[in-house]
């Protein structure tokens, strides 16, 4: 859960780097959180619109952009990358496979390792 506190933290941050654990445990509580929303929908009775999912998706949009963003960067990569979403059905393959790449050792052009930040 602290990580996805640090995430909201930084809510708008697309400089600096993210490390694995950072983007995998917010993408995790994010993904929970989603389906819980998605289960309190159809209690409420709102059917298949998923109103609440749809709140808390455009709520976390920045976050989840700037902790992906600084997870590429991390691996050394541009956040240009993140247009590999649009490749229909390859591109979601891609994109998960650039965010499982382990960081590049020592600073890189985003900055520190943040195995090596104290906190």
């Amino acid at each position: 859960m602290r990580w996805y506190i640090e995430v909201l933290k930084k809510y708008a941050v697309f400089n600096g780097r993210a490390g694995r654990e950072e983007f995998w445990y917010f993408t995790l509580v994010s993904f929970i959180i989603n389906i819980c929303l998605s289960l309190l929908d159809r209690l409420l009775g709102m059917g298949g619109e998923g109103l609440l999912g749809l709140i808390y998706m455009v709520a976390t949009l920045l976050p989840s952009l700037g902790v992906s963003f600084r997870r590429l960067h991390d691996t050394g990569r541009s956040a240009w990358w993140m247009l590999t979403l649009f490749i229909p059905i390859l591109g979601v393959f891609v994109y998960l496979g650039l965010m499982t790449f382990k960081s590049q050792e020592g600073d890189n052009q985003y900055g520190q390792n943040p195995q090596n930040q104290t906190a």
